[in-house]
């Protein structure tokens, strides 16, 4: 696994824009250490090169480039209605980088952003500040990895261990790290948190194979997961988002059973069931990005501004997984 993980950092990354600003933080001296033999390109704002009109997202996926910026707002949003918040009232996200290094055909960042190249915010100390003027109101429930998978880059950027650092001195605070990354190797060596929850995104084989590219196996996610859960971490499973795909049915209850008889039931915090869903105009843009994706293409729903399977086999998708999850589960540790 470790070749091929060299080979997917190697084709990338050749060129490293960096904005003028951003060049003597710690963290871009750190991060141009992994790349060394990149050609470094002096800019004066991130949008210059990753918001310019005309590009390909999935050209650039073959070989993005990197982009290092200082964050000057919307440092913290609030959590989005679709997405779960896990019965927290105060819900937020940030954004620590922007863009994946996997390439899911499904992402809905190609339809958020006109680049893949991946932005990494430096300054993430004002994200932190910021994150502590929270703390000083009330309880905080913290996505850090929606727009990107933190775990994946962790060789890279140790932002994930730096926010588990953080989220131990401020107790009224609760992350969340999600990933569909095999990683957790990257941060084994760290004493666990109660108010830090590892997230693994699941999907059956056949999913993964077809549209989750370059991303780890289910097998060498969930001998990650085996890890983390023998290291004493707070793990959840994300059967989210499924997918209609052929013998739908025969494929999740795969994955389900499978993902238990591996971890054992008692050993997980939560599971998180959902099919998946986006946004009008991103599913438009997604569409012309791949026009001849099977899974962008289905005729979906438009409900209030969100695409989706019908409500009818929306509910038949999700109520048929969390009948087996029921089997192996409590029913108030399934969120769906």
């Amino acid at each position: 696994m470790q070749n091929s993980k060299e080979k997917l950092f190697n084709s990338s990354f050749s060129h490293i824009y960096i904005e003028k600003e951003a060049l003597n933080y710690t963290n871009t001296k750190k991060i141009l250490q992994h790349f060394n033999k990149a050609k470094v390109i002096q800019i004066n704002h991130y949008k210059d090169v990753f918001s310019r009109s005309h590009q390909n997202f999935v050209v650039q996926k073959k070989s993005p480039k990197l982009i290092l910026a200082v964050k000057k707002d919307n440092l913290i949003y609030k959590g989005a209605a679709v997405c779960e918040d896990f019965g927290n009232d105060y819900f937020y996200y940030t954004s620590n980088m922007m863009n994946c290094i996997y390439d899911c055909e499904y992402c809905y960042l190609q339809g958020m952003y006109s680049s893949s190249n991946i932005v990494i915010f430096v300054n993430i100390e004002d994200i932190l500040k910021e994150t502590k003027k929270l703390l000083e109101n009330h309880k905080v429930y913290l996505c850090i990895s929606y727009d990107t998978d933190i775990l994946a880059f962790e060789n890279v950027t140790e932002y994930a261990s730096t926010w588990i650092d953080f989220t131990k001195s401020n107790k009224d605070l609760t992350i969340e790290i999600r990933t569909k990354s095999d990683n957790f190797k990257s941060i084994e060596n760290i004493k666990p948190d109660d108010n830090v929850i590892l997230a693994w995104t699941l999907s059956p084989d056949e999913v993964i194979n077809k549209y989750e590219h370059k991303t780890p196996s289910i097998n060498a996610r969930l001998l990650s997961i085996k890890n983390a859960i023998n290291k004493g971490w707070k793990v959840r499973i994300c059967f989210d988002p499924m997918l209609y795909i052929e013998d739908w049915k025969e494929k999740y209850k795969e994955l389900v059973d499978n993902t238990f008889k591996k971890l054992g039931q008692e050993n997980i915090n939560d599971v998180s069931i959902g099919v998946f869903r986006v946004s009008k105009e991103y599913l438009k843009k997604m569409r012309k990005q791949r026009n001849n994706s099977i899974i962008l293409n289905y005729p979906f729903e438009t409900i209030n501004g969100v695409c989706s399977y019908s409500k009818d086999m929306s509910k038949q998708m999700i109520a048929y997984t969390y009948e087996l999850t029921k089997k192996y589960m409590p029913e108030d540790k399934i969120y769906i």
